[in-house]
C-alpha cells in the first residue's frame, strides 16, 4: 500500500488568487493532481491551509482524500510536510498541489526503485514527486532539518531518470498555468 501527500497550504502569493483552485482544461489545478497521484496510491493526505475552506469545497466527495489543516502553514511549506507526514502509516509520495502533470508513469518509474528515499530526475534536473519508505517517517518527524532538501540530503537518496519533464512544471504564476497548454 502507498500513501500520498499532497501539500496545497501556501498563499499562491505570486498567482494573485487560490492557484489550486485555478482552472486546467475545464476543472481546477488541485484535482489534476489528486487524480493523478490516485492512480498509484490508496490514500493521499490533502495538507491545506489558507484557502482551506475553498478546497474543502472542491474536494469534498473524493474517495479515499483526506483533508488534513495545517495550523501553522504559515510558517512555511515544512510545516505541510510534517503535518502530511504525521498521518501517514505505509510508503508514501510527497507532491507540492501545482504540479498538474504528473502522470501515473512517472509514479510507477519511481516505484521501481530500490532505495528509501527517491527522486526523478528529467535531464538532470530533480523534480517531484519525493519518494520515502514509512522506515524515515519517524526520522522526518523528529529531524531538526528546516526543510524538506535538507532532510533529504542527510540520506543516500536513488535519482530515478524519467523521461518526462512533468516533475519540474510548477504552477507559480498565471503565465505557468497558460503555458502548460499544449503540454498535457
Amino acid at each position: 500500500m502507498i500513501d500520498g501527500i499532497i501539500l496545497a497550504a501556501g498563499y499562491s502569493s505570486r498567482f494573485t488568487q487560490n492557484k489550486m483552485c485555478a482552472l486546467y482544461l475545464n476543472k481546477p489545478l488541485i484535482l489534476h493532481t489528486i487524480e493523478n497521484m490516485h492512480s498509484v496510491c490508496e490514500k493521499i493526505y490533502l495538507v491545506t491551509g489558507h484557502y482551506h475552506q475553498e478546497i474543502v469545497e472542491i474536494v469534498k466527495g473524493i474517495k479515499d482524500v483526506e483533508v488534513v489543516y495545517n495550523e501553522n502553514y504559515d510558517q512555511g511549506m515544512f510545516s505541510s510536510v510534517l503535518t502530511g507526514v504525521s498521518r501517514v502509516s505505509h510508503d508514501f509520495f510527497i507532491i507540492p498541489g501545482d504540479y498538474p502533470l504528473v502522470k501515473k508513469t512517472v509514479y510507477q518509474e519511481i516505484l521501481k526503485g530500490v532505495s528509501e528515499l527517491r527522486v526523478p530526475s528529467y535531464k538532470g534536473r530533480l523534480g517531484h514527486p519525493l519518494f520515502m519508505k514509512k522506515t524515515l517517517i519517524n526520522n522526518l518527524l523528529k529531524t531538526e532539518a528546516t526543510n524538506l532538501k535538507e532532510f533529504r540530503n542527510f540520506y543516500p537518496y536513488q535519482i530515478i531518470e524519467v523521461s518526462d519533464e512533468s516533475i519540474l512544471l510548477d504552477i507559480d504564476t498565471i503565465d505557468d498555468l497558460l503555458s502548460l497548454e499544449g503540454k498535457e
